[in-house]
Parts: C-alpha cells; sequence; structure tokens
C-alpha cells in the first residue's frame, strides 16, 4: 500500500500508543528526533507533549492509545519536582520500546473496563501511575521508592472512607489527601500496609458488602449494585461470579437454604 501521512498537531498530552499486530514501516519523530524503523507486535511508541509528531507509515496498522493530560497528571508526581515538572522521557520518544510491567497493568484495565464497564477514577489513577512509573524507570530517572507503608491513622481513616462511600466513585487522590501524600506515594505505601492496591481492596470491600445484604436483606440484585457501586445488576454479576464463583441470585440460594442447593446438587 502507498504510504501514509499521520501527523498529529500539539496536545498537551503525553501519548503512549501500543502496537497491536506489528511488521509496518514508520518513519517518525514523536519530539525528540526523528527515526525509523519496522515494528514489532507488542511494541510501544511514545510521542510527547505539545510537540506537532511527524509521522509516516508504509501500510495498514493497529494501535491502540492512551493519553496522559500532563495538567492534571503532574499533581500526581508534587513530590518529585523534577519529574512533576517535565514529561520528557528522553531516548523512549525516539523509537519503538517494549514493557511487560505497562502491558500487564494496560491488559489488566482493559480486561476490568469489560467486566465493570467505563473504569473507576481510582481504577484509572492507579492504572496510570503505574504505567508513568514505569516510563520514569525506562528513561533511566526511576522515582524514589516509598519508604514503608502509611501511618495508622492515615490507613485507618482511608479505610474508613472507602466503606463510607462504598456507592461512589472514589478517586485516588481522594484518599491521599486522607493521607497527607502524593496520588503516587500513596498508591504504593497502601499496597505495601494492607497488601493490595486500593483498587483491589475496594473491590473486596463491594463483594463483602454485596454478600452483606444478599444474606440479611430482600433487596433487589439491582438495588444491591447501586448500594455497593456498580453501575448495573450485569456489573455486579460478572464481579460476584469471578470472586464467587456463583452469581448473586445462587449466592442468596444458597446461604438461605443450603440443604435445598445441596438436594440439587
Amino acid at each position: 500500500m502507498p504510504a501514509v501521512e499521520m501527523s498529529d498537531p500539539a496536545v498537551p498530552d503525553l501519548v503512549l500508543h501500543y502496537d497491536l499486530i506489528g511488521g509496518f514501516g514508520l518513519d517518525a519523530d514523536l519530539g525528540s528526533g526523528r527515526f525509523s524503523t519496522t515494528t514489532r507486535q507488542g511494541d510501544f511508541l511514545l510521542a510527547a507533549p505539545n510537540f506537532a509528531n511527524a509521522v509516516r507509515v508504509d501500510r495498514n496498522h493497529q494501535i491502540r492509545s492512551m493519553t496522559f493530560p500532563t495538567a492534571y497528571w503532574r499533581r500526581f508526581f508534587e513530590d518529585t519536582p523534577d519529574r512533576a515538572s517535565s514529561f520528557d522521557f528522553g531516548a523512549l520518544h525516539r523509537g519503538t520500546f517494549t514493557s511487560s510491567n505497562i502491558r500487564s497493568a494496560q491488559r489488566q484495565l482493559w480486561r476490568l473496563c469489560h467486566e465493570e464497564g467505563a473504569p473507576s477514577r481510582l481504577l484509572a489513577q492507579a492504572a496510570g501511575c503505574e504505567i508513568l512509573a514505569e516510563l520514569c524507570r525506562l528513561a533511566g530517572s526511576p522515582l524514589a521508592s516509598a519508604r514503608g507503608g502509611l501511618a495508622p491513622w492515615a490507613q485507618r481513616r482511608c479505610l474508613e472512607l472507602m466503606r463510607e462511600r462504598l456507592s461512589e466513585d472514589i478517586s485516588l487522590d481522594e484518599l491521599a489527601a486522607e493521607a497527607r501524600l502524593s496520588p503516587f506515594h500513596f498508591a504504593r505505601m497502601f499496597k505495601q500496609s494492607v497488601g493490595v492496591p486500593p483498587r483491589v481492596y475496594l473491590t473486596r470491600l463491594r463483594i463483602a458488602k454485596a454478600c452483606d445484604l444478599l444474606e440479611t436483606t430482600d433487596l433487589p440484585v439491582t438495588e444491591i449494585a447501586q448500594e455497593v457501586g456498580y453501575s448495573s445488576n450485569q456489573v455486579l454479576a460478572r464481579v460476584f461470579v469471578k470472586h464467587q464463583r456463583m452469581s448473586p441470585t445462587d449466592y442468596r440460594r444458597a446461604v438461605r437454604d443450603p440443604l435445598h442447593v445441596i438436594a440439587l446438587q
């Protein structure tokens, strides 16, 4: 096929592209000098913010893109002033690169979006932190690791807030503000203290609450889904089956009439 120009105007976003099929020739300048290469399936490309990208491809291709608006993401790294003031990742803008960590974070995000619909702010922000931290590491300027976990008062307050606002779309920066930390360091310190990331802990809280409501109330499953922060009974059912190995309706039947369930088996 003839070459295709795909140049983009300057935007204030860092843009990460993931090559889904590979095998196309690429001549481009993504913000740090022109380069030419042939891509491979699973390669990443990183376009710098505030730069009019010049891109030329020689055949059909398929990519998936994620954008990071710099005005928004800078505050996630307020504990690291050098990184917060610049989203220049040097050599990563001058060619393709691979990262199993970024690929894993992306796949998990897509999978959870499929299960739960539109991603929660907590899920999207946590995935963004993981990806940006890995980009910093690959660029040769890793972010300083948070030392130790949350202070006891901070952990207690954050867990209380998650329980109190179980039905809401709580964000990572709201939780971080309770602990008086940047969102990036909060996410790492929360995992050190609790053993799992905030989004995983929130899902566990929601499933536990759903189980309690199924056991002790006659609320319809649709209302229970809303009580625990899911948009529909279908979304709750997908998440519930994943964690409990049965549907909410079957769970309610099992805990209320276990002998009947055994007889059916």
